[in-house]
């Protein structure tokens, strides 16, 4: 069965009137493969929806992980009646999937708008800020102990540390020769990028329900007006820590080129965007955060930033079965990407969470 076959098998299975058309790839993510697929529906017109199949090698638990979805965008809809907003369609029994031998499928509504990879107008990157902090208030009275915990210690970077490790000791592909600078930076900054798991299991950080994959591309845009629309990509959706999201937006947005740009020189933490990005999480966040929160939200962003950087080496040198690549050193050129980033956020700490301060103060 081609690509077009299986795709029109789904829309039947999700119930969708009409014949389908065609499809088109979408480039955009790391993970799953996504397709925008056109529809002629009964009245004469066309129609778009996106069809998405879940890699099952990185969610283990697909079924779990739809039902966290359903019942996170279920939540918001209900909040934000008139609003557009992401949903995602069932089955004739229920099902927000439809397995298909070594397929997963889900289907949600196509919803016209823009994304960004780098972002050079402040007042979107405050759009994004806003609409994660958003997310995550429409979210705070959503009881956390009904989400699965999808993939577990996602966010735990001293366990990514561990797994980078016994990877490194393992060297299946051997690898580990030809990165000895990078693993060197990395567990030289151990310490440092633990902090937060640190304080959460001394109970100091508090869970909330984050989206845990908060890059500037997973917002959608108004075209015309640069206003945020909604949060997609709902897949690591489950319990967190506020500077998880806030750190892997800074990590994503702030960086002055792409995550995977080999010419490290030009890589650093643009501190316009931290600050636009900043304004704008605060505006929706400030006045429910804990201190203690406010205070290492500077500190998240180096944090992810470096886990990222672990995992990215840990997939390299496990031969890159994770993340989606493009060429044999994609991985390796991610990891120093993020470990440059990474340095010049040190350089920038202090000034990084001055912003954090003086933002906090104006918005509560």
């Amino acid at each position: 069965m081609n690509i077009d076959e299986k795709l029109a098998k789904v829309c039947k299975g999700f119930c969708i009137p009409g014949t389908y058309i065609s499809y088109e790839l979408i480039q955009v993510g790391n993970v799953n493969k996504t397709y925008r697929v056109k529809v002629l529906l009964p009245e004469g017109r066309e129609k778009s929806f996106l069809v998405q199949n879940l890699n099952t090698y990185v969610f283990k638990h697909p079924v779990q992980v739809m039902d966290n979805i359903d019942k996170v965008t279920e939540h918001i809809r209900a909040k934000h009646p008139n609003d557009i907003a992401i949903h995602f369609h069932h089955t004739a029994d229920r099902k927000t999937y439809i397995e298909d031998g070594d397929d997963f499928w889900r289907m949600c509504n196509f919803i016209p708008s823009t994304t960004f990879n780098v972002v050079n107008d402040l007042n979107v990157v405050r759009n994004a800020g806003r609409a994660f902090g958003a997310f995550q208030m429409d979210l705070s009275d959503f009881d956390s102990k009904l989400l699965f915990e999808t993939i577990p210690n996602f966010h735990n970077t001293a366990k990514r540390f561990d797994a980078l490790e016994q990877t490194v000791n393992a060297d299946p592909m051997k690898m580990v020769s030809s990165v000895q600078e990078e693993l060197q930076y990395l567990f030289s900054v151990r310490e440092m990028a633990c902090r937060l798991t640190k304080l959460q299991e001394e109970g100091k950080l508090p869970l909330r329900v984050t989206h845990n994959d908060t890059k500037i591309n997973n917002v959608l845009f108004n075209t015309d007006t640069g206003d945020a629309i909604a949060v997609i990509d709902l897949d690591t959706v489950m319990p967190g820590l506020v500077g998880h999201d806030f750190g892997d937006a800074i990590r994503f947005a702030a960086n002055y080129t792409e995550e995977d740009c080999p010419e490290i020189q030009k890589v650093g933490v643009n501190m316009d965007v931290f600050q636009a990005f900043t304004e704008g999480f605060l505006e929706k966040t400030a006045k429910t955060l804990t201190p203690m929160e406010i205070d290492t939200l500077a500190l998240s962003a180096f944090v992810l930033t470096v886990e990222l950087a672990v995992r990215f080496l840990d997939d390299y040198i496990q031969g890159s079965p994770y993340f989606k690549t493009n060429y044999p050193e994609h991985n390796l050129v991610r990891t120093r990407c993020q470990i440059a980033l990474a340095k010049d956020m040190e350089k920038n700490m202090e000034k990084m969470e001055q912003i954090v301060k003086n933002c906090a103060s104006a918005m509560k």
